[in-house]
């Protein structure tokens, strides 16, 4: 995977989509009717990681274009590094990974020189970069975790099977290339501030695709297509 996909492609009209599915009249028609909805695609490496990717890189393109949200968003990742030691994730651990989070989003900042362009330029080469694009997610996967540790008794209960709280976040929130669920998207969200909206693509009745707004009602800042196991980026007409 790693030698033919990118880890962030550029953008590409969405009806690339169309000729994954063979001419499926199912998948056409939902297809078609996103394709009302959204311009382009940009797609993610599918390699267990493609929620987090997705996410983190659209929702810093989203901060290079609204420059009060990208400043108020560099205040509070600054001070996860101590929330997370106060959580008990052990500092040593932490450094590397927040020095290079905020290394990232100052270096996607719009008001450098060279301003907006020059900011989505290096925001697609540093997510294209495997240590800093792994370093990213990594840093996202602990937040999340604490997240589910500090409301624990709420997270529960979306979990499915006998894990604890403790279980699931050690084996599949922490760990890398780790596929990611509902109960990961609500969790980033609430620890972030974050609206999400996925559409799901899928074999459901109906011409049209269904959307759901993380958390709901949420003003959407990040836009999500989901298909069985995958997420890639969309950008709204």
């Amino acid at each position: 995977i790693s030698d033919t996909t990118p880890m962030v492609s550029d953008e590409l009209p969405l009806t690339c989509l169309i000729a994954e599915y063979n001419a499926d009249p199912i998948f056409t028609a939902k297809i078609q009717d996103l394709a009302r909805k959204y311009k382009y695609l940009r797609r993610t490496r599918p390699d267990g990681n493609c929620f987090f990717r997705s996410f983190a890189y659209s929702y810093l393109e989203y901060l290079i274009s609204d420059n009060i949200a990208y400043h108020k968003f560099r205040t509070l990742a600054d001070g996860f590094k101590d929330k997370l030691i106060r959580l008990g994730f052990p500092s040593f651990t932490l450094e590397d990974f927040h020095a290079t989070f905020m290394d990232v989003i100052n270096r996607v900042c719009p008001d450098s020189s060279g301003g907006i362009q020059r900011a989505r330029h290096e925001l697609h080469y540093l997510f294209n970069d495997q240590g800093y694009s792994d370093y990213v997610i990594v840093y996202l996967r602990l937040i999340t975790s604490a997240k589910l540790q500090e409301d624990a008794e709420f997270y529960q209960h979306f979990i499915e099977g006998d894990l604890s709280i403790e279980e699931f976040r050690h084996q599949e929130v922490e760990p890398m290339f780790k596929e990611s669920d509902h109960i990961h998207i609500i969790a980033l969200c609430a620890a972030l501030g974050v609206g999400v909206r996925v559409e799901y693509l899928d074999r459901g009745e109906g011409g049209t695709v269904k959307a759901h707004d993380f958390p709901e009602g949420a003003q959407p800042m990040v836009y999500l297509i989901y298909r069985p196991s995958h997420y890639d980026i969309l950008y709204p007409n």
